[in-house]
């Protein structure tokens, strides 16, 4: 087995990464306002976060949207019970559905949770959701043997690991 390489970080990589992990600041030009704070332009925070990405020191950059205040008040986390044996292919598929957001297999829970792969599905009622889902069902076809549809009931704050400044 290949010896895992641990990426190199230096004291300014650190920095930057307490500066950014709470999100990057709502302006024009945001690399440009992290860099300011941090004495280094715009361009050298694109490229140390490129290299970041890259090496799997984080692992994506992106906006995290309140589906409820842009009208997605319907959201559901589709659960599945697939077959073990095509998860990764199907999951991939499911995953790639412009209307999933985010998709990704767990483990069951016998006897009481039979589901591996879940898939969110967030619309404006719940008829939209069902209807997506079913979409999603006909993709899974024979290799499904169950699923349902966990709705949410209030907004839960996400966050990933946090390095302490």
């Amino acid at each position: 087995m290949p010896e895992m390489v641990k990426p190199q970080l230096d004291a300014l990589d650190r920095r930057l990464i307490v500066a950014t992990q709470a999100g990057l600041p709502r302006v024009s030009r945001p690399y440009e306002a992290v860099g300011g704070e941090l004495g280094i332009g715009g361009d050298e925070v694109i490229a140390r976060l490129r290299r970041m990405l890259e090496t799997g020191v984080i692992r994506r950059i992106g906006a995290v949207p309140n589906h409820y205040a842009i009208g997605y008040t319907a959201n559901g986390m589709s659960v599945w019970d697939v077959d073990d044996a095509r998860i990764d292919e199907l999951g991939a598929q499911v995953g790639a559905l412009v209307f999933v957001t985010h998709c990704y297999r767990r483990p069951r829970r016998l006897p009481d949770w039979p589901y591996n792969l879940f898939a969110m599905v967030h619309s404006q009622n719940r008829d939209e959701v069902a209807a997506r889902v079913g979409e999603i069902a006909a993709l899974l076809g024979d290799a499904c043997r169950t699923h349902d549809i966990l709705y949410s009931t209030a907004i839960l704050k996400k966050t990933g690991l946090r390095i302490a400044g």
